[in-house]
């Protein structure tokens, strides 16, 4: 009788009345690509609006400054008139071919679909977690969760099943090795020990929003390398503590009768063959490395800055993507040549194209994206709304470091309905990052901030686009799983890594004054 009692009460509680409404919110909210559709247009009439009462700001900008207007005044430029629809349609393949992002991350894409298709990556990850002790299993589940953020999709459909078997192999619950795993592939979406292709979309973002304010200004893929790596022990010393202390003991001991079907507990160890493919592999990324660090580490490197030798600005780390894409292609071609999953050219070429053809949802988004950021910044309203933004923060007096807890707090909840990474950052970088900027920090460091923002709410919002696979595989171990046992389950996590997160980002950035990543400065100074 008691049981049936309290099952309403934990229907209508309020923790998941608070579910129900972000995921009725959410729902309300249109695709991302229609929703760039529809921001689009509002630029395109808000501009002619803007423009008939004259809306402006004072360019906070020194006199003589690139881009500067001679009056000191900005102003919005309509797109209603017929100067601006001449834009518009004169701009609109341009603006797509042009948006830095795509060709970064294609070119990235090209390199880890390699690896990933040989089974490289795979490998790697199975060949961590498994072998591992009993007692680092938890530890080494989230960290390389992590890791496996370098290849988009690869965490959410392999390892997280995979370490909910592991868990449940070892007499632990697993629906807690399902959760330590969602954490460091979700939650530590920021974090990482490589650079990946989330890397050159975002900064790509990034620059297109800082040139609102200074049009030279350019943030590279390796923008927030150094926070990143701390971030990665961080992220998995948090989830291997909350998976321990908080999740596993309030799960209790797993019951096989909650299981949708007959479990299987026997996995899959790496064969002596994918051991010796993973040994050569290792082999051609360190002759890779000695390579490469021939072209930088000396002074006289070729890669290194022409004029002033140094690694700041040098071809090295603007050709950051391209190295990325030779450290994952050959070392993936020759794990498949050893474990004979590529034997030519073709296979290769098959791999390309196979990651290629899964990248076209992401390419109709680019095309509505690179339309309204390159619409914000026509009008001027980007600037004005930033310029606008810094004076008000001004008087508010908030323009110390205290902001970012503000400006994480705030991404963290726009990711609960729309969570997409780049989606967001696309929509509100051209504010955010030139209106922090205006009151004294780098794009690099906002970036940084706002991927701490995007990362933590990753793991309770159902908006999140791998969440429903996770649900399914969740009911595989416990039947009666729903959304909201999920989330609370899921919501330790993400507290725990906004708490931590952001004291590390202060720690880092303010307390020691550390940059966040190479040649990577913490204030901008016009």
């Amino acid at each position: 009788m008691t049981a049936n009692v309290s099952q309403p009460i934990q229907k209508n509680g309020w923790f998941n009345r608070f579910l129900s409404t972000v995921e009725f919110l959410g729902n309300l909210l249109p695709h991302p690509i229609t929703l760039f559709a529809m921001f689009c247009l509002f630029i395109i009439v808000f501009s002619g609006v803007a423009d008939f009462f004259g809306l402006s700001a004072i360019d906070p900008r020194p006199i003589g400054s690139a881009g500067r207007d001679p009056d000191g005044v900005i102003e919005v430029v309509s797109l209603l008139s017929a100067e601006g629809l001449q834009k518009i349609f004169s701009g609109l393949v341009t603006n797509f071919t042009g948006f830095a992002p795509l060709g970064t991350v294609l070119v990235a894409l090209l390199g880890v679909s390699v690896a990933e298709h040989s089974g490289m990556l795979s490998a790697a990850l199975r060949g961590m977690v498994m072998g591992a002790s009993e007692r680092l299993v938890t530890f080494m589940v989230v960290f390389a969760a992590i890791l496996s953020n370098t290849a988009s999709e690869l965490g959410y459909v392999v390892l997280i099943p995979l370490a909910a078997m592991i868990f449940h192999s070892l007499g632990r619950h697993p629906i807690a090795g399902l959760a330590a795993a969602f954490a460091g592939v979700s939650g530590g979406y920021s974090a990482n020990l490589f650079l990946g292709t989330i890397d050159p979309l975002l900064s790509g973002i990034t620059s297109a929003a800082a040139q609102l304010i200074d049009p030279n200004y350019q943030v590279g893929p390796e923008a927030n390398w150094f926070f990143m790596i701390i971030s990665t022990f961080l992220i998995a010393g948090l989830g291997t503590i909350i998976t321990e202390k908080v999740v596993e003991p309030r799960l209790g001991k797993y019951n096989e009768d909650d299981a949708s079907e007959v479990l299987n507990s026997n996995i899959e160890h790496l064969s002596a063959l994918e051991v010796k493919g993973l040994k050569w592999a290792g082999v051609s990324f360190l002759v890779l490395a000695a390579l490469l660090s021939l072209t930088v580490v000396p002074e006289n490197g070729i890669l290194r800055h022409p004029e002033t030798g140094a690694v700041a600005g040098s071809p090295f780390l603007k050709g950051i993507v391209v190295i990325i894409f030779i450290v994952f292609a050959i070392p993936g071609f020759v794990y498949g040549k050893v474990v004979g999953t590529m034997k030519n050219d073709v296979d290769v070429i098959n791999a390309m194209s196979k990651s290629m053809s899964s990248l076209s949802l992401y390419i109709v988004l680019v095309f509505f994206a690179s339309q309204f950021v390159a619409f914000f910044k026509w009008t001027n309203l980007g600037t004005i709304m930033a310029i606008n933004g810094a004076e008000l923060l001004q008087a508010l007096s908030l323009t110390g470091p205290e902001v970012f807890v503000l400006f994480i707090f705030m991404c963290a909840l726009i990711n609960l309905s729309l969570g997409s990474s780049s989606a967001q950052w696309a929509a509100t970088a051209p504010i955010f990052v030139p209106m922090l900027m205006l009151i004294g920090y780098a794009p690099e460091t906002i970036q940084a901030a706002y991927r701490i923002g995007d990362s933590v709410t990753n793991l309770i919002t159902p908006m999140m686009s791998y969440f429903g696979l996770i649900l399914a595989v969740a009911t595989k171990y416990k039947k009666d799983m729903g959304i909201g046992t999920l989330v609370a389950t899921m919501l330790p996590y993400s507290m725990a890594f906004f708490v931590g997160w952001v004291a590390l980002f202060y720690i880092w950035v303010f307390a020691f004054g550390l940059p966040v990543g190479p040649a990577s400065p913490i204030y901008y100074t016009p």
